[in-house]
């Protein structure tokens, strides 16, 4: 059991291979070093940092998707439109 530091409980660890390009290994390096921490804590950290990411993004997708199903101004209408097609398929 490991105690962890973004989550704040106690949990069990499970071992993963993951293989890395060349160029993001040694970003998380550079990173490990410049926060004096290991690389292993860095990959942990940045995976948790992007599924959080991912869920504050799916909650925005859904709270502008609401609004836009009860949206009756024809302007804001168009404008959540245009925001949820940028969410969904990139600019």
């Amino acid at each position: 059991m490991v105690y962890s530091n973004a989550m704040s409980i106690t949990e069990k660890l499970v071992r993963q291979s993951v293989s890395l390009p060349a160029r993001v290994a040694r970003q998380v390096k550079s990173l490990a070093k410049t926060s004096n921490t290991s690389a292993n804590r860095i990959i942990v950290d940045l995976i948790e940092s992007g599924i959080e990411a991912r869920e504050q993004e799916r909650k925005r997708f859904l709270e502008l998707a609401d609004r836009l199903a009860q949206s009756s101004d024809p302007k804001e209408h168009a404008r959540l439109k245009e925001e949820l097609a940028r969410m969904t398929f990139g600019e």
